[in-house]
């Protein structure tokens, strides 16, 4: 057994305890707050209260609904993943949403982070990694990436006003982090904040270049 299939089995296990469905989740949920994000530096009140609405187990296919509030990205299917809880709590930490925003995320607009993101802005549009080069309207004042980047595209950079934030996960040799920045006379400026595992999007891989 890997450790991955030996964490996964360990958090089935423990969801799994006599407890009613519904109880169970919620009390993995509270046990994520408390053992995972608070921990880990995530202890501002309204990003809780927004973790807390949520239930991830309604994000992931039904056979590992038990393993949802794992530590770590659990599978979604074709290639795709939910990251762990950390990196959705660092990136409301990071993004500071309000109300003002017109935010625009990549990602699964039907997703876990959509969920979070939606209620804390003013309008929330979504784009599949795939579709950023058309699939959004532009002007945003907050760009989020639901996933770690090698490169950032003009054409997605483009989508952000000047003065704009936006929040990712960054590939820098083969390391993920997650980075913030914002766009400043239409440049975007990345600043790598943390390591952590998180899920990379190959649709934004560096091109290929000569090396010696």
């Amino acid at each position: 057994m890997t450790l991955t299939e030996d964490r996964l089995a360990q958090s089935r296990a423990a969801v799994a305890e006599d407890v009613p469905a519904g109880g169970r989740y919620a009390q993995a949920r509270r046990a994520m707050i408390t053992s995972q994000l608070r921990t880990s530096g995530v202890n501002e009140g309204w990003v809780l209260e927004a973790i807390a609405r949520v239930p991830r187990e309604d994000y992931v296919p039904a056979d590992v609904r038990d393993a949802a509030y794992i530590d770590r990205a659990v599978p979604l299917g074709n290639g795709k993943f939910l990251a762990a809880p950390l990196f959705q709590g660092k990136v409301l930490s990071e993004a500071v949403p309000t109300v003002q925003d017109k935010a625009l995320l990549v990602g699964d607009g039907a997703g876990y982070l959509a969920a979070l993101l939606r209620p804390l802005v003013g309008t929330l549009d979504a784009v599949m990694p795939g579709d950023t080069a058309s699939g959004a309207a532009g002007g945003y004042s907050l760009l989020v990436i639901d996933g770690a980047i090698e490169e950032l595209p003009e054409s997605l950079a483009d989508q952000l006003q000047d003065g704009g934030r936006i929040v990712t996960g960054l590939v820098e040799r083969g390391v993920t982090r997650l980075a913030a920045g914002t766009k400043a006379a239409g440049t975007v400026s990345l600043l790598p904040l943390a390591e952590m595992g998180i899920p990379v999007l190959p649709e934004f891989a560096a091109p290929k270049r000569w090396s010696f």
